[in-house]
């Protein structure tokens, strides 16, 4: 029987090796795998490469991991955001690496990791800093870089919903970087706010199949209609 629920954090979390390149869901606060990430605080991996849409608010969190030394280097859209303070710091002292990417380019990167394409050409940086040192060719008279797919070592998820098989729905914004970067990585990890039967789940309401993900952890939430077994 396939079952694709564990029993703790610490479990789902056991295989991350030091050196990984995880990618983290969420937008902002959004949809981020709170509990996963605070997992991976209490795991200890080190030296590891984090995605994300921005390099963490305050000191929990993603920040926490950033303040504990346990981050190589950040390859995200926003490093500098509202309470982002660790990572300026640590960024301003040579403590951190940062690979800056547009935010649309960087949802493609890891959408083509899913997809099977290895690299893709874009107008977005062209001519600019962030295009210095890249491959261009023009389409149509527009210059264009050559962008490569950024593919995980793991990937931590948040979603609303999901059964054994690990097919997946998601909330509203919620739903942001969650899906793509679940087809992204070796090892997709999802923590769920709810759970339903096998066969509960409405066909044209899974975003993920089940097929793209490895492990889920039940992170309770109690706004769960009463049809759904939480």
């Amino acid at each position: 029987m396939i079952n694709k629920f564990v029993n703790s954090v610490a479990e789902a979390m056991a295989d991350v090796r030091d050196g990984a390149v995880v990618l983290v869901g969420g937008f902002g606060e959004v949809g981020q795998p709170r509990a996963l990430i605070d997992g991976l605080i209490e795991h200890g991996a080190r030296e590891l490469i984090l995605v994300h849409n921005n390099a963490g608010v305050g000191q929990f969190g993603l920040a926490r991991l950033l303040e504990l030394g346990r981050i190589r280097k950040v390859i995200c859209s926003f490093p500098r955001s509202s309470g982002s303070v660790v990572f300026q710091q640590l960024y301003k002292e040579g403590k951190i690496e940062l690979e800056l990417v547009p935010q649309g380019t960087l949802a493609e990167r890891i959408r083509a990791a899913g997809a099977g394409v290895t690299a893709f050409y874009t107008p977005t940086a062209a001519g600019t800093k962030l295009g210095e040192g890249k491959e261009t060719r023009q389409f149509n008279g527009k210059l264009c870089v050559l962008e490569h797919a950024l593919y995980g070592d793991i990937a931590l998820v948040e979603a609303w919903c999901a059964d054994r098989w690990g097919n997946l729905t998601y909330k509203e914004t919620g739903r942001n970087f969650n899906p793509i970067m679940a087809t992204a990585a070796k090892l997709t990890v999802v923590q769920t706010h709810h759970t339903m039967q096998l066969g509960a789940l409405d066909p044209e309401s899974i975003i993920t199949p089940g097929i793209f993900v490895d492990r889920i952890v039940h992170i309770p939430n109690g706004n769960a209609p009463s049809s759904w077994s939480t």
